[in-house]
């Protein structure tokens, strides 16, 4: 099993990421982590259920109707919005998730670990990695 180290930087190395939680407001910790993944030169794509565009990125509303070559998804949202969404990931063969703070729960953890996800949560931030 990977260290802490070696899950961000197997999830850092992904070519396409999803923004689960993306806002349009600049303030929002969303916004935020879909700015640093832009400003990083990476392929992001925001997923919002009634947002069309966010910074100049097409939205999708959810995770399965975005593109499927997406490898590694960061998740700002309610822990109980976030179970349901790994759910979907494990459908869709995501292998890497991000539970940014706040977004995690124990289940959550348990359901994207049973299905032996790279599962990052409750201890690194997106931002900080990235800055």
């Amino acid at each position: 099993m990977k260290n802490l180290n070696e899950l961000i930087q197997s999830f850092l190395a992904s070519a396409e990421f999803a923004v689960l939680g993306a806002s349009t407001n600049r303030v929002k910790f969303g916004n935020q982590v879909l700015r640093h993944y832009l400003k990083h030169g990476k392929t992001v794509y925001p997923i919002h259920p009634k947002e069309e565009i966010i910074e100049g990125c097409r939205c999708f509303p959810t995770l399965t109707a975005a593109p499927d070559t997406i490898e590694a998804v960061s998740i700002i949202t309610p822990p109980v919005i976030t179970e349901k969404v790994i759910h979907e990931a494990v459908e869709l063969g995501i292998r890497k998730i991000w539970m940014q703070p706040g977004a995690e729960s124990q289940r959550a953890v348990e359901i994207a670990r049973d299905a032996e996800m790279e599962c990052i949560a409750g201890e690194a931030c997106v931002l900080i990695e990235l800055r």
